[in-house]
């Protein structure tokens, strides 16, 4: 993984632990998508969890592993705004329920009899891993000062 421009605050690494969305883009007949997923920032790849059935992501990744992946963090009241943008390839690959508690908890906290029921029991059938290798990295801080009064 080369990291082109640096220019954030905080290690990358530190950065991807921040329980954030994870911006999936691809390219399909020459049309851009974009997906919103969580992700789990791990073993210098990024682990989404997918829906096989019905969506459309995840074909987009077995057909066409070339990948870009964006992370933003901002706060319109701080003027904090955070990128990591990523260049890489995609793979549709099997859960395996150490990594995914890992990856749900950052989003639903440890407790899991809390969790809301849609994510208590991932049918490793139906989901699966979106694990994405970075080729190269930028990570910039484009804060600004604010001018909105809260």
């Amino acid at each position: 993984m080369e990291i082109v421009e640096d220019s954030l605050s905080v290690p990358v690494e530190c950065f991807l632990d921040r329980p954030l969305f994870c911006f999936l883009g691809q390219v399909t007949d020459r049309k851009p998508r974009i997906s919103p997923l969580w992700y789990l920032w791990e073993d210098e790849r990024l682990w989404c969890i997918g829906d096989t059935v019905g969506k459309s992501y995840m074909e987009r990744v077995v057909n066409n592993p070339e990948t870009t992946v964006a992370v933003v963090d901002f706060d319109v009241e701080t003027g904090r705004v955070e990128h990591v943008g990523m260049r890489g390839h995609a793979a549709v690959t099997p859960l395996t329920d150490d990594r995914l508690f890992r990856l749900l908890r950052r989003y639903l906290g440890e407790e899991t009899d809390e969790w809301d029921p849609r994510f208590a029991d991932l049918d490793g059938d139906r989901w699966s891993f979106i694990e994405f290798t970075p080729e190269t990295v930028v990570a910039r801080d484009q804060s600004f000062a604010p001018s909105l009064d809260p």
